[in-house]
């Protein structure tokens, strides 16, 4: 009768387990389409469940508001996303890692393009020119620029006539100085060549390089167990070099990072 009713305990204990095993959803900022996204997140997903032993879900969300929207409320247990992005989130999600990819490593920064024959070759230069942007939230193509300007004593939003480029693409930026239908463009360093196959060659130039930004945030929800946060940074800080999750998501590997590595984030918005 006693090991009758043990192992009905026992059998009722591994039910319970299976039935009520955590899923944690997993979701990247929607920069890009929907086959993109889950061409980036599944590998992501299947690797932290194998190496960590969690139930890791990728799920995606509408667009970047949807996005704060499901991280602030706690939709989403661990995300992926741009520094001005973590930051909007930060209150609810802590950074465990950040992104390393291309000659910035953990850190990217912007670009002030216009056409070689615009007679603008200094920052003093842009002040009334009108101006495109990739968008106020784009951190190569706005906020970047945004902190160099200010610190040149430029307010890029009083002193200069701004302007959002079509479906926020960096492409459109560029062809709209090569043309001429802008004095000048905001536009992340690592896309400069993006539109040569859309323009003459040599009708842009790049005047300035500016501020150095933190790359994106690896985050995962502050009420998460710490057990389980240590295993997702282990798991993350050893993906192996031009493993098939690294690639799918376009990066070289990820590096440690801490809260603090964003304030300058901070700083550009307040």
């Amino acid at each position: 009768m006693k090991k009758s009713v043990i192992l009905a305990l026992l059998l009722c204990s591994l039910c319970s387990t299976t039935v009520f095993a955590q899923e944690y959803k997993l979701s990247i900022l929607p920069r890009y389409f929907p086959e993109k996204l889950t061409a980036m997140m599944t590998p992501l997903a299947d690797y932290l469940s194998k190496q960590t032993g969690l139930v890791i879900k990728p799920v995606l969300t509408d667009n970047f508001a949807d996005y704060e929207t499901q991280l602030l409320k706690g939709g989403i247990a661990i995300g992926y996303e741009n520094p001005l992005v973590y930051v909007n989130v930060s209150s609810a999600h802590e950074v465990l890692a950040r992104a390393v990819k291309g000659k910035g490593g953990d850190k990217f920064r912007g670009i002030i393009i216009t056409r070689p024959d615009s007679g603008i070759t200094k920052l003093s230069a842009l002040k009334g020119k009108n101006i495109m942007i990739v968008g106020k939230t784009s951190a190569g193509g706005y906020l970047s620029q945004k902190l160099t300007l200010r610190k040149n004593g430029i307010n890029v939003d009083k002193d200069c006539q701004l302007s959002v480029a079509a479906d926020n693409r960096q492409e459109n930026v560029i062809i709209s100085v090569s043309i001429g239908d802008v004095d000048a463009g905001f536009i992340r360093e690592s896309a400069l060549h993006k539109a040569d196959q859309f323009i003459m060659p040599g009708s842009i130039t790049s005047i300035k390089e500016t501020a150095w930004l933190p790359n994106w945030a690896f985050s995962v929800n502050r009420n998460l167990p710490q057990d389980v946060k240590i295993s997702l940074q282990k798991a993350i800080l050893k993906l192996p070099r031009n493993s098939d999750v690294l690639q799918a998501m376009g990066l070289t590997s990820f590096v440690s990072a801490s809260d603090a590595d964003y304030d300058i984030m901070r700083k550009i918005i307040e």
